[in-house]
């Protein structure tokens, strides 16, 4: 074969190892749903979960991050959307209460590893609280294989305390450093949550400083006013941007979106899904 030809096959074959390396755009959504017991009239989790089902079948994500996620509500999940796989616990000391669980597509991922732990100063311990908060917080978070690629890549979802600035602090720094202990500086890492916190707050770049994270909406839309997550069912004006997809810089993020999606001026939740779509860097792109 002339060397000519022989130089261009070869750049092909580097520039297909690279592309594959990437692997396929990994879409990704957080979506606190609003816990099921909630005593919400019209607005109750019967009479819209099919909001719910509908609105995930639309965006159709690879990866989920709910937020108050009850067990019941986890169930007909599971039944509705088969082609998603869970991962999670509840947060109390006997494993009921609120899930921050994770829903992965079975067809394309594989689970490595898994756990949870508790936002305080015993994190390993079920139920455990800290830094003046009422309730327990927690993150789960999974090492998945994705067989676009064979790359490695973790996943963690959360949901911090409402009312303390500490553990929302506090929760910031555990968070960023368990991500960077598990996944290192080599995999790649995504984070989703309801974070009860602005992205001007400290709490919030203490998770983005410790763990080296960025926001993807904030990367796609960097002069984007309109922000609001939280909808109150449609009463909550001008609210905060408190739900976010969080990446590390192995990510490019392709895609971002706040989901306003109504059925008749019926909202799904008391707070928007937020998705996004992401790709693994590859050397074409340094």
């Amino acid at each position: 074969m002339h060397r000519k030809h022989c130089l261009t096959l070869a750049l092909l074959i580097s520039l297909s190892a690279a592309a594959a390396a990437a692997g396929e755009p990994v879409r990704v959504m957080s979506f606190n749903i609003r816990y099921g017991t909630a005593d919400d009239g019209a607005n109750a989790w019967p009479h819209r979960r099919d909001f719910v089902v509908n609105v995930i079948e639309e965006s159709d994500p690879d990866l989920i991050g709910l937020q108050e996620a009850l067990r019941d509500q986890l169930d007909v999940l599971d039944d509705e959307l088969p082609e998603y796989h869970r991962i999670g616990v509840g947060r109390e000391a006997g494993g009921g209460g609120e899930y921050s669980a994770i829903l992965y597509r079975a067809s394309r991922f594989d689970v490595a590893d898994a756990g949870t732990f508790w936002l305080s100063d015993s994190p390993e311990v079920p139920g455990s609280r800290s830094w003046k908060n009422n309730l327990p917080r927690i993150c789960t978070w999974v090492q998945l294989l994705d067989r676009t690629n064979g790359a490695r890549l973790y996943y963690f979802n959360t949901h911090w305390d409402h009312e303390s600035e500490l553990a929302r602090r506090n929760s910031g720094k555990l968070m960023g450093n368990r991500i960077r202990e598990l996944a290192g500086d080599d995999a790649p890492a995504v984070v989703t949550g309801d974070f009860n916190a602005a992205p001007q707050s400290p709490a919030f770049h203490a998770l983005l400083e410790t763990g080296r994270l960025e926001d993807t909406f904030a990367a796609v839309h960097p002069d984007e006013t309109d922000l609001g997550t939280f909808n109150g069912f449609g009463r909550a004006r001008n609210a905060a941007k408190i739900d976010a997809v969080l990446v590390t810089d192995h990510w490019e993020a392709k895609e971002a979106k706040i989901v306003r999606t109504q059925y008749g001026g019926r909202f799904p939740s008391d707070h928007f899904p937020v998705t996004a779509t992401i790709k693994l860097r590859d050397e074409t792109d340094e």
